[in-house]
């Protein structure tokens, strides 16, 4: 089937939360993301070339990222162009501030009824939130079908999408009509590498808050800059009421933060032999470790 798709990828900046120190949460319970770097989320770059692989299918394609944040986000929207993309929109405005999953399905649901996008991929949920409710209700709120824990998109097959789905205890093939939300697992094969003239061609890609921020210290004509500028849009370019965005917008109130540290009580030591693995993993199983 050939078909020329609008794709838009939904990715987030985030801390790296795999190298937790004891800065890295402030005292009123949030995340001191000023002591963390900020990374592409993983599972969003597993999205990323899920749809890379469907624009190299269907020649035409064209593959936007969605972020939202402040300006600083706009790295993300780099660093789809650098993989393949063909451009992107950072929603960035004080009133987007706050946010829970709620208020942020919100926002971006409303820049994707703006977008018009034939298919929407997410990553399956964030490592700041660990969540995994971002996809689903941008779906509910856009009346979409969705597709989650989503591990291939394997093609069209009657003007329906299938998508091979990951589960608990198996595999699933699905089929859906378009347009429609998928969200993908961590399990789903991980984003290509950087294209070397494709990092030349977008380096300086900027939205116009950064250029305004380094306007001192940037040598590109003005031509340049319009032409590899990164679009930003706020409340008023993507409508909706105001009361459902950022703070007033997100009834998820965090009441109380524990630091738990893991100590490990006994040990146990094995040898490679099948029937002390087979007694390791039943102990495992009827403790509710694992399974």
């Amino acid at each position: 089937m050939t078909k020329k798709l609008k794709i838009v990828v939904l990715a987030k900046q985030v801390p790296d939360t795999r190298n937790v120190g004891k800065n890295a949460m402030k005292e009123d319970g949030t995340v001191n993301r000023a002591a963390l770097p900020a990374i592409f989320n993983p599972e969003d770059m597993n999205a990323l070339e899920q749809a890379l692989r469907l624009k190299d299918r269907h020649p035409g394609s064209v593959v936007l990222l969605l972020t939202m944040g402040p300006a600083r986000a706009a790295e993300i929207i780099r660093e789809g162009y650098y993989r393949g993309a063909d451009g992107g929109v950072l929603l960035k405005d004080r009133k987007f501030a706050g946010a829970d999953t709620l208020a942020s399905s919100y926002a971006l649901a409303m820049a994707l009824k703006k977008m018009q996008p034939d298919i929407i991929i997410a990553g399956r949920q964030a490592i700041d939130g660990d969540t995994a409710q971002v996809g689903p209700q941008v779906a509910e709120k856009l009346n979409l079908p969705q597709v989650t824990y989503a591990e291939e998109i394997v093609g069209f097959e009657k003007n329906r999408l299938v998508v091979k789905r990951r589960l608990e205890r198996g595999v699933e093939s699905v089929r859906t009509p378009l347009p429609a939300v998928i969200t993908v697992h961590a399990t789903a094969p991980e984003c290509r590498p950087r294209n070397a003239k494709q990092l030349m061609r977008f380096k300086h890609a900027r939205t116009l808050t950064e250029e305004q921020d380094n306007e001192h210290n940037s040598y590109l004509p003005v031509v340049s800059l319009e032409s590899l500028r990164i679009p930003e849009w706020g409340v008023a370019d993507v409508g909706g009421e105001e009361s459902h965005y950022g703070l007033s917008g997100s009834p998820t109130k965090v009441k109380k933060i524990e630091n738990i540290v893991f100590q490990a009580k006994e040990s146990k030591r094995l040898t490679s032999s099948f029937e002390e693995i087979d007694m390791l993993m039943t102990e495992l199983i009827s403790s509710h470790t694992i399974g």
